[in-house]
């Protein structure tokens, strides 16, 4: 095989991409930045042309993930996410490990007959809804769930582009060497759909265990992100100590019935009723002084944890320190604390919370009063209001979105959950259905099908289109647009074909294993630093070239590219990593971490399946 000319382009090129990886390592500027800058330095070398520098923002990866964000949002935004997540929490109950390992399989199935990146950005909204009603870190997995995206898609050959690509680059490659002697007994068979997926179910269970074995270790330990707590930081200096969190208690047979005004468990237990169930299942979220507590009852109470246990102890409750009856209702994506003011011209001033009825007409509970400099917990729906006083209400955010509406309340922050349209989410899902039918039954561009999606979900007013722009990560999109001219210019330099060529010449012979490790690691390398497509194309034909000289069967060594086409973990240069990059918090040293350890095992694996499965 011989040599290719090293040139002055193909010298400029491997030092720009030397460059971009320097600022990716050592995180100089934000990694969207560095797209920009390959947009700019390219074009401004000559090494492409300005057209190609800017091709990234109109190329199919780049739309895709910008129409299946905007689906994901309206899915969110109709509760179809949270009926989903509802399920996993099921499955899985509350162990991170477990959570791990089921959101990482769905999506690795899902990958398998959709774009990777279209179930990776499915997933994410239900993903942070799981991360934050259990309170931990969404980077906890968020990479495993992006790492399984992008391996399952060699669990069918049309779970990602380079094995699609893979039977028609092969029999090219058979008429081109159609006279070559070696190849007199050899005929070409198609791969079939499913002659990877053994291969891929190994890569998958491979990479869950991965995650659940080592994940305490190669994951980022980052907190969970801000507004995940009960009650949010900026509050928590004036109220936290005193307001506590949310218990549930369990109410015995025994018990008395007693309305609450005989209670009094705020005035003897600096305590706060916000929810009541009833052995029926029926629910009372925002419970009025005529409300009774009965025996079976479940009941949440907002309280410190000596106050509770006084409670408990004085009642003969039973105490359960984690939500499970009102999981739903009081967790951070349906319910939150929130501040309000009362401004000079409030109906409110001068009468009390109770004659207003403000629970039973507004559906929150009041928790504390800041007046003039002080806390009051005591009594204060008894107390007249006043301009300027501020209440610290509990309630669910559709409550509070209404009620921000109002004149009387003026919130000291953003009400930060979202109204959720449940009427709407038969629209929201066939939205879904119209953009993966296009997409798998008709074989439209991915696109072009998912564009489809979005607008369907705008023209059906599931989203506006200003929430539609809204949803979308511009982050990730300019970093993705950014690093496709990257992949241009190595292969319009032939800088991909002349490292690809040398160290073929370099190695010479070797044994079958070894040579296919080194295709696997080569095709691994060019993946990261180009598109998977390009590094696919470049590869199979000089790869099958090599394996037919050191007597391997060519299918093999294209199968190889195929599927480590596909390792990619140790930088955001992926289209899956990229989009994780931003919601998880993660920074390029963490892709570093986790994704050397991947890489390894993924290789190990590969090689391994092919000597004992394939070869």
């Amino acid at each position: 095989m011989e040599g290719v000319v090293f040139t002055q382009e193909i010298g400029v090129t491997l030092a720009v991409m030397a460059f971009a990886i320097l600022l990716f390592i050592t995180n100089a500027v934000r990694v969207d930045v560095v797209g920009i800058i390959m947009v700019v330095t390219l074009p401004l070398l000559n090494i492409i042309e300005a057209k190609e520098a800017i091709s990234g923002f109109s190329s199919n990866a780049v739309i895709s993930i910008i129409a299946v964000i905007i689906i994901g949002a309206a899915l969110d935004k109709t509760g179809v996410m949270n009926i989903l997540a509802k399920q996993i929490l099921k499955l899985a109950g509350k162990s991170e490990t477990r959570i791990i390992a089921l959101i990482s399989g769905t999506v690795a199935f899902i990958s398998s007959f959709m774009q990777n990146i279209g179930a990776a950005a499915l997933f994410m909204p239900a993903t942070f809804r799981i991360s934050r009603q259990l309170n931990f870190p969404v980077s906890r997995v968020l990479m495993p769930m992006g790492f399984c995206a992008i391996i399952g898609g060699c669990l069918t050959l049309v779970g990602s582009s380079p094995l699609i690509l893979l039977n028609d680059l092969m029999e090219k490659w058979y008429i081109d060497n159609a006279r070559n002697p070696a190849l007199t007994e050899k005929v070409f068979e198609p791969f079939g759909l499913f002659t990877v997926t053994p291969m891929g179910i190994a890569l998958v269970a491979a990479g869950i265990l991965y995650f659940v074995l080592l994940g305490r270790f190669v994951l980022p330990k980052k907190q969970a992100e801000e507004g995940s707590s009960f009650i949010s930081a900026d509050l928590i200096g004036t109220y936290g100590n005193h307001i506590g969190k949310i218990f549930e208690l369990e109410v015995p047979e025994t018990f008395q019935e007693q309305k609450l005004e005989v209670l009094k468990i705020r005035e003897n237990y600096l305590s706060f009723l916000i929810g009541i169930e009833r052995k029926n299942g029926k629910k009372i979220m925002t419970p009025i002084w005529d409300d009774t507590i009965e025996a079976g009852d479940v009941i949440a109470v907002v309280s410190t944890p000596q106050h509770i246990e006084k409670l408990a102890e004085d009642l003969n409750l039973g105490i359960k320190y984690d939500l499970e009856v009102f999981s739903e209702e009081l967790s951070i994506d349906n319910s939150g604390i929130m501040e309000a003011m009362i401004p000079p011209r409030s109906s409110l001033i001068g009468r009390t919370l109770r004659e207003e009825g403000i629970r039973k007409k507004y559906g929150v509970n009041p928790l504390a009063l800041f007046r003039n400099g002080k806390l009051l917990l005591e009594n204060i729906s008894s107390l007249k209001v006043r301009a300027g006083d501020a209440f610290l209400l509990q309630g669910a955010w559709k409550k509070f979105h209404i009620l921000k509406d109002k004149q009387d309340f003026v919130f000291t922050q953003d009400v930060k959950g979202e109204l959720i349209y449940p009427e709407k989410a038969k629209l929201a899902v066939t939205g879904l259905v119209l953009a993966l039918t296009l997409a798998l039954g008709f074989h439209v561009q991915l696109s072009i099908a998912l564009l489809t999606g979005a607008l369907f979900m705008i023209l059906s007013k599931v989203l506006t289109i200003d929430e539609a722009y809204k949803s979308v990560d511009w982050m990730t999109v300019f970093l993705l647009a950014g690093l496709i001219p990257l992949g241009i210019a190595f292969q319009k330099t032939g800088a991909a074909n002349y490292i690809a060529v040398n160290i073929m010449n370099f190695i010479g012979d070797v044994s079958p294993l070894v040579l296919l490790a080194v295709i696997g690691g080569l095709t691994s390398f060019f993946t990261l630093v180009t598109s998977n497509v390009g590094a696919t194309v470049l590869l199979v034909p000089l790869c099958m070239n090599m394996a037919l000289k050191a007597g391997i069967d060519p299918q093999i060594a294209a199968l190889t590219v195929g599927v480590a086409a596909s390792n990619t973990f140790v930088l955001p240069t992926h289209q899956v990593n990229a989009l994780i990059m931003r919601p998880g918090g993660y920074k390029p040293a963490d892709y570093v971490k986790a994704g050397t350890g991947m890489t390894i095992i993924y290789m190990a694996v590969v090689i391994a399946m092919l000597f004992f499965y394939y070869m």
